[in-house]
């Protein structure tokens, strides 16, 4: 009874916690602009199944997508072993499933126990990947601090929680050969057999207390591994669905128009036309973005759902060449400016201005203006992130509000509005290299 009312409290804490960082995240995401995304259910569902569920972008890249198809079924499955520990724990029973199930079950916790042992080899390649073989795009100065500590602990921390699962394994394998009370004869144990020789030395006694520890610590791992995540790029886990259902799903390379711009266009090739009601009170609307609030939900949730996988940078030729461009930085600092509007608005309100914005104190001009817009970090992204809208709305800020277009493009503007191309030569000389003279 003792140890069910501790499990209890353990888990409604964590379950507490973790519903506490949901509803900042949502809170935070919900602070950009409104946009409408439900067209075309079908063809979303179809986009979410196939990359998504499908992992078809992670293939692409066929040792990375292998292994992490590895984690990613692992992760899915083994949570109903997580289910049984949880039933378990609150009501003091030991493999709850195994009498419903009966010869089934030991397929599932034999299944469990490969894909579990597999997840432990995927971990140790992709940490070599960081750390041994240190490929470039996980060695970029954009992941120094936080960043590539978060990667190392996620990765240890499921090496850890792997372990104690088939450690546990183990030792109730031989407390059910040994008729130990409590522990039923359930389960097919073909990973954490090969631990057995190891523990069969050891007294009844001390193997339940070897059981017990690597239950608890398996358990209690995983609710505090649940609440690292919202604080991780280990998140992607919760959003890459929702993320690639909301897709733009536009043709590469069609860019969208500001919809005051496109009004103000119409009122003056129409003088007939009737404005737009303005709401009385309202703030000017903004050409472009250059804050987070700026920006649309979905960019929002783009910047949670970026794993920093690199795969956008990686494929950059503005980075390729050197330039100070990188789209999964572009990602990564618009969710770390997002964080702080979100602590400013907890411990300061939703008022509070802090005098600092996306554009120049997290992201520079520089980097804008590298870009090619030739959405390759678009394509390449796992879970259709789109770095490249930021990019742009950010773009049309530094021209629209502030004039600082870099000097070609000035220079191109001025030839627009003089000639009504971006040549010099005036619209009546256009036609003259037809002169045969």
């Amino acid at each position: 009874m003792i140890s069910s009312i501790i499990f209890i409290i353990l888990l409604a804490s964590g379950v507490i916690f973790f519903t506490m960082s949901i509803k900042k995240i949502l809170r935070n995401i919900r602070l950009g602009r409104d946009v409408n995304i439900n067209d075309q259910s079908g063809k979303r569902w179809i986009t979410m199944a196939r990359v998504a569920l499908g992992q078809s972008k992670m293939v692409t890249r066929p040792v990375a997508g292998f292994f992490h198809i590895i984690i990613y079924v692992g992760f899915i499955i083994i949570n109903f072993e997580v289910l049984e520990i949880i039933i378990d724990g609150i009501f003091g029973t030991h493999r709850i499933f195994a009498n419903p199930l009966g010869s089934i079950y030991n397929f599932f916790i034999g299944s469990f126990e490969i894909l579990a042992f597999g997840v432990l080899v995927a971990c140790v390649v992709f940490f070599s990947r960081r750390n041994i073989i240190r490929l470039n795009r996980f060695i970029s100065k954009d992941l120094d601090g936080f960043p590539k500590s978060d990667a190392n602990i996620i990765l240890i921390v499921e090496v850890i929680l792997m372990s104690l699962f088939l450690s546990m394994n183990a030792a109730d394998q031989l407390l059910q050969e040994r008729g130990a009370e409590h522990y039923i004869k359930a389960g097919a144990f073909p990973v954490s057999s090969l631990l057995v020789p190891l523990l069969s030395n050891i007294s009844t006694e001390t193997l339940i207390a070897i059981e017990r520890f690597c239950w608890w610590l398996h358990i209690a791992g995983i609710l505090l591994f649940l609440n690292y995540v919202p604080f991780s790029k280990h998140f992607h886990i919760f959003l890459s669905f929702p993320n690639t259902w909301y897709s733009n799903l536009n043709k590469k390379g069609k860019f969208t128009n500001l919809e005051s711009v496109t009004n103000e266009v119409k009122l003056m090739l129409d003088p007939s036309a009737v404005p737009p009601p303005s709401t009385p009170g309202a703030a000017p609307v903004r050409f472009g973005v250059k804050d987070v609030r700026d920006l649309t939900w979905k960019n929002l949730m783009d910047s949670y759902s970026c794993t920093e996988c690199g795969r956008c940078t990686s494929v950059c030729p503005a980075n390729i060449t050197g330039k100070a461009l990188s789209p999964r930085k572009i990602m990564m600092d618009t969710r770390d400016r997002l964080e702080e509007v979100g602590r400013n608005i907890d411990q300061r309100g939703p008022e509070y201005d802090d005098g600092k914005s996306l554009l120049n104190d997290y992201i520079s001009p520089e980097e804008l203006w590298a870009c090619t817009t030739c959405n390759a970090c678009v394509q390449a992204c796992p879970v259709n992130i789109d770095p490249l809208s930021i990019i742009i709305d950010m773009r049309r800020f530094l021209v629209m509000e502030q004039s600082a277009a870099p000097s070609e493009l000035n220079g191109m503007f001025t030839k627009i509005e003089n000639n009504g191309a971006p040549w010099q030569f005036s619209p009546a000389d256009r036609l003259n290299w037809v002169n045969k003279d």
